[in-house]
């Protein structure tokens, strides 16, 4: 049906405004639109496939067979000053809707496929024979990969080549074969996950024991060293003594950021943090840090304040581990060579991902033996705000000459479709080792990109991809949702928790309502709705450049005058004529705004109170990844949908705490959608897999093509690789989002899928 009865107006959704075509798939769940011939319930479907239309809720309703009443006028809301009014409009105007709805397409494959059948080589090794009859096959460079040894060796190993059974099969060759002795081996892999699942592997070896596994030495970088450091300076690094939680680091720079009268409130901590840790995963120390922004001078001085402190306080954290290791070894050349002669082999998982202080601590053990055989892909190093740094991979012949450099490229996971589409977008990286990853099985299904009007109708389109893809059989673990931020997750999320799929979120995820900026605008509406709300005041004292000591005073004016806490505001003194001018207006245009639509409410806020001037002194120096004025405009983005205040209000707080809920029971939710970052999608894989956003500004980031106009080209990589981290995610089934409309603005698809969009010739 294109026809339907909404807010008792018929209207055609072949002439109704794109903008407002989300309004119509909430009140399909609401029940608040009917059919136009027998009155009952209907929705809108919004699908990435077809065009959208009305469908009864009732499917047994669905033949409904009246003729569809003509119509000549239908009403469409408009806001005017912060009003809704009515805007009359003829049905047969085809110039009403722009942009027009777009079916989604399949993008040109441009490499035909060929099914490749790895060669094998002639097998002398009996143990390697042995491994075959086990059913634990190895293609020909997987094979030239195990047999290698006795010399530094570089794997590279694309997206979906088997590294983990190269790197298993590896150790139990070198111990069975090879008859190195297992406490000799040093198995590194990034996640204290990987090392478990890799011992648990080996047990399925020929000839491998419990007792030859366990003396092998596995774990993280962090752990290995660790247990180095407990063994020759066990009282400096009892675990008692460890910062491991970041409320107890964040509690010690933020008392050395009171003497430079650092806000508790408005500097990013946390940032500063993860600044820090970047520092001395550098090897810098706090006097050997140079500094770029006012920011980094006031991160530097909290990161000298930082070490005294736990210097004097005898604590340590987790980067800790490695630096004190590092300098254990340096400042020890015996103890050094007592090591470099203990371990022949390094066998390191993720190379592309090492960072300065771990690839130093390899160097120097592996100095005698020099026997590092280094698994990883430079097109997946999507690390570097940790320190990580694909140069490490790329160069690797030079720090170890004689090096043996082997290229794993067959695809075992995904399509050939996939493959090639992935291959095409990550060729255009200058700073990588050429490589071409070929599939093993094609499905003649290309991937898809859509079009959604925006963030909501994205996530609308999804979700219904998804209900569509179950009901003929597919279960809800076979998707996942990616994306580059997860501020960019709140459309979805919101989608997700109003359907009855299920779903996991990943642990870090913060509520968006929750995040300091539309916390702080949150709160301005909360006061307009009650004036004497004390946690929404406090939470926007420092937006009125107030500290937080004055809603003692405020409490105590509203008593002594008989007043709210907002008409105590503009009696109080601050010293500054033009701040108590500006305070003396604050009840006015507080109490304005409950007048106001949400997203005239939010425009009031940041214009006439002065918030986005707040923002712009605050600065976002370090917050490259999450800045506070996106947050406005998707916080612009959710309000579009709510008619009013309260509406509003109640539904970031019902989204808040589902947010909370979900992260308590993600763990013990087995068959549900996977909706995760990128960064924390990296070594998964999914039947089938959505990614949000693919636009600039979104993939690639703002800070990267900001970096780009500077002239480095470095994070406008990294962003790349990051897509064809996420493309390879899946194994069947890709999808591409691209926005017609970003944060409220025209969007331009991603300059990653350039060269994808044009045909074959």
């Amino acid at each position: 049906m294109k026809t339907a009865i909404y807010r008792q107006e018929t209207i055609n959704i072949e002439n109704y405004p794109r903008e407002l075509f989300h309004q119509l798939y909430l009140a399909g769940k609401k029940e608040t639109l009917f059919c136009s011939v027998c009155q009952k319930p209907v929705q809108l479907y919004l699908g990435m496939k077809r065009d959208p239309y009305f469908f009864h809720s009732n499917s047994s309703l669905n033949d409904c067979k009246g003729t569809e009443a003509p119509v000549q006028v239908t009403e469409v809301s408009i806001e005017q000053n912060g009003f809704i009014i009515p805007k009359s409009r003829s049905i047969s105007d085809t110039q009403t809707r722009q942009p027009s709805f777009r079916k989604a397409k399949l993008l040109p494959i441009k490499a035909s496929f060929s099914k490749n059948n790895p060669a094998k080589a002639n097998i002398s090794d009996s143990y390697v024979q042995r491994l075959f009859h086990s059913e634990i096959p190895l293609d020909y460079n997987q094979l030239q990969a195990v047999l290698e040894s006795d010399r530094p060796l570089l794997v590279l190993s694309g997206a979906g080549s088997g590294k983990t059974r190269v790197l298993t099969t590896k150790t139990a060759y070198l111990i069975n074969e090879k008859r190195v002795e297992p406490k000799t081996l040093m198995l590194v892999t990034f996640t204290a996950k990987a090392a478990n699942e890799m011992k648990q592997r080996l047990q399925s070896y020929p000839d491998m024991n419990f007792t030859q596994i366990n003396q092998l030495v596995t774990g993280t970088f962090h752990s290995i060293f660790y247990r180095i450091l407990m063994h020759h300076q066990p009282d400096q690094w009892n675990f008692e003594k460890i910062l491991n939680k970041d409320w107890q680091k964040e509690r010690i720079i933020r008392d050395a950021g009171k003497e430079l009268e650092l806000n508790e409130k408005e500097f990013a901590f946390d940032l500063a943090l993860q600044q820090i840790g970047f520092w001395k995963n550098s090897l810098l120390l706090p006097h050997e840090v140079k500094t770029e922004s006012k920011w980094e001078e006031q991160v530097a001085f909290l990161y000298k304040k930082y070490e005294e402190t736990k210097k004097k306080n005898e604590l340590f954290d987790f980067d800790d581990m490695l630096v004190g290791c590092y300098q254990l070894f340096s400042e020890n050349p015996s103890l050094l060579e007592r090591y470099q002669q203990r371990f022949q082999y390094f066998l390191i998982d993720e190379f592309q991902d090492i960072n300065k202080v771990q690839y130093e601590l390899i160097k120097l053990l592996s100095r005698i033996h020099k026997n590092v055989i280094a698994v990883g892909d430079d097109d997946q190093s999507i690390y570097a705000f940790r320190g990580s740094d694909p140069d490490y991979l790329i160069h690797f012949e030079r720090d170890f000459p004689n090096a043996k450099v082997i290229k794993l490229e067959e695809n075992y996971r995904s399509s050939h479709e996939i493959v090639s589409t992935a291959n095409e977008v990550i060729s255009h990286n200058k700073k990588r080792r050429a490589k071409v990853m070929k599939a093993q099985f094609s499905l003649e299904k290309p991937p898809a990109i859509f079009f959604p009007l925006d963030e909501e109708e994205e996530a609308t389109m999804i979700v219904t991809e998804i209900q569509e893809k179950i009901a003929n059989g597919a279960k809800p673990s076979d998707f996942a949702i990616l994306f580059r931020t997860n501020a960019s997750a709140r459309a979805i999320f919101e989608r997700l928790v109003t359907s009855s799929l299920p779903f996991r979120i990943t642990q870090d995820a913060e509520s968006f309502y929750d995040r300091f900026i539309p916390r702080s605008v949150l709160a301005y509406l909360k006061l307009s709705m009650n004036e004497d709300d004390a946690d929404a005041l406090n939470t926007i004292l420092p937006s009125l450049f107030l500290k937080q000591s004055v809603l003692r005073d405020l409490k105590a004016e509203s008593i002594l005058n008989d007043c709210s806490l907002i008409e105590a505001l503009s009696l109080i003194n601050t010293g500054f004529s033009f701040q108590d001018k500006k305070l003396k207006l604050f009840p006015s245009i507080i109490r304005s705004l409950k007048q106001l639509s949400p997203v005239m409410a939010i425009d009031r806020i940041t214009k006439d109170i002065g918030f986005e001037d707040y923002l712009k002194k605050r600065g976002s120096e370090g917050n490259k990844l999450e800045k506070g004025s996106d947050d406005i405009k998707d916080l612009k983005v959710s309000a579009k949908s709510f008619g009013n205040l309260q509406e509003f209000l109640l539904h970031a707080e019902h989204m808040s705490a589902q947010n909370k809920e979900m992260k308590k029971i993600s763990k013990n939710i087995d068959n549900a959608i996977t909706l995760s970052t990128i960064h924390r999608a990296k070594g998964l894989e999914y039947d089938s897999v959505f990614v949000l956003g693919v636009v600039d500004g979104s993939i690639p980031h703002d800070f990267a093509l900001e970096e780009f106009r500077n002239g480095n080209v470095d994070a406008l990589e990294e962003e790349r690789r990051l897509l064809y981290v996420a493309m390879t995610r899946a194994k069947h089934h890709l999808y591409l989002s691209i926005l017609e409309n970003r944060r409220g603005k025209i969007a331009n698809r991603s300059r990653f899928l350039t060269n994808l969009l044009k045909k074959p010739k």
